[in-house]
């Protein structure tokens, strides 16, 4: 899964406002502020760090994060509306294909042998070996 890259080019495409107009012709490119950008940039390294690494579940983890990231600036309305639509979609669509298999537990031990079923009680009959049934 190697979603991360194409997530920072699409960064990185949306921070420098597309290609060159005309010289004739100056519209104003939407531009994502670089103070979103920086950190978006930083979470999508680490989502792929952590897929390098083959940990699905913190790269699942980091891309929840970075997916929260994109959803509070879109509700308070950081990002010009023509990226909107096209960021929540990638990130959600890079999270959702992200697979966390967590480890196998741990095999747990039983020991098994005379003296460890069950605790001696010792003193609760006065002298040890009392326990008032005939031998």
């Amino acid at each position: 899964m190697r979603r991360g890259p194409f997530l920072l080019g699409v960064l990185v495409l949306a921070g420098c406002g597309g290609g060159s107009p005309p010289p004739h012709v100056t519209p104003k490119q939407p531009r994502l502020p670089s103070a979103l950008t920086a950190p978006w940039r930083a979470q999508a390294d680490a989502v792929a760090a952590a897929l390098a690494a083959g940990d699905g579940c913190l790269a699942q983890q980091r891309a929840t994060e970075l997916q929260n990231a994109v959803i509070d600036a879109v509700n308070h309305h950081l990002l010009p509306p023509r990226f909107q639509e096209p960021l929540v979609g990638a990130v959600s669509d890079l999270k959702d294909r992200i697979t966390c298999t967590p480890p196998p537990p741990a095999p747990v031990t039983v020991e098994h042998g005379r003296g460890h079923e069950k605790p001696h009680e010792h003193g609760k009959h006065g002298k040890h070996g009392e326990h008032g049934g005939d031998d």
